[in-house]
């Protein structure tokens, strides 16, 4: 567990399903807390970045539509205004605890062109250095659309690739479950969770299944393939329930939760 102990540099991957309830709406007292508790881990010497999903959930909520739209167009119109919501709201909850927080949008041509690559790690790097608190997410309202490829997907992926812009020690997913089971933890109850896996097989990625909650885009499978690609650069990955922000402490003092998997950065 040291390189998850010892890690500094941190990117935290928090889902929809974590920061919305079922209707859509902000779960401020969670969304509350992981501020709180990722504004103390930036104040004890680690390095924070926060890459957030939710942006098309909390515009479904705010404009109080009965489901998340199919449609491209609608969803970048969606996604607009839950963007502003979404950074109000950690610009006011961060602030709370005299942390700055500084808005990146991303979309996939930052790793397809290396002056695109470079470009985006300074800003990061300086981000990083001033002490402020990135706060990533996909570009949505951009970044849907009919060419193949010219989006990340789904924002697990992206936190990998921003560990490895960054080059991180350590990639934490929260999500609505704690961890890879054996079985599906939903169906079976005798399902028991995984507590580390050194290396993601074909095996591992069938363990993982299929899609998570209908407020996202994401499941188990994504984030199996996140922390592949995490991976592949030396960085271990967690995968834990983001039910109660406050797991990170103990996360960090070395209590084995969630699953880890990878080994120590190379």
């Amino acid at each position: 567990m040291s390189a998850i102990t010892q890690a500094k540099r941190i990117v935290v991957k928090v889902g929809t399903s974590t920061l919305t309830y079922e209707n859509g709406k902000l779960n401020l007292r969670r969304m509350e807390a992981l501020c709180k508790v990722l504004s103390d881990l930036q104040n004890s010497g680690r390095e924070i970045i926060l890459v957030t999903s939710g942006a098309i959930g909390v515009g479904v909520g705010k404009l109080g539509l009965p489901e998340r739209p199919q449609e491209t167009e609608r969803k970048q119109a969606v996604a607009a205004v839950g963007q502003c919501e979404l950074m109000f709201m950690y610009d006011k909850l961060f602030g709370e605890y005299n942390r700055m927080v500084a808005q990146v949008l991303l979309t996939a041509d930052v790793i397809a062109n290396e002056h695109n690559k470079r470009n985006t790690q300074n800003t990061f790097n300086e981000l990083i250095k001033m002490d402020l608190i990135p706060v990533v997410n996909e570009n949505d309202s951009v970044a849907i659309d009919e060419l193949v490829g010219n989006n990340f997907g789904d924002n697990d992926t992206l936190s990998a690739t921003v560990a490895r812009l960054v080059e991180a020690d350590l990639l934490v997913i929260l999500t609505d479950i704690d961890g890879l089971y054996d079985a599906n933890p939903r169906a079976d109850a005798n399902a028991k969770r995984i507590p580390y896996v050194a290396e993601v097989t074909d095996e591992i990625r069938r363990l993982a299944g299929g899609t998570g909650s209908n407020r996202g885009t994401g499941g188990m499978s994504t984030k199996v393939n996140a922390a592949a690609f995490a991976n592949e650069a030396g960085i271990p990955c967690c995968v834990m329930s983001g039910a109660d922000p406050k797991s990170l402490y103990r996360l960090f003092d070395g209590v084995q939760i969630g699953t880890v998997f990878g080994t120590e950065k190379k």
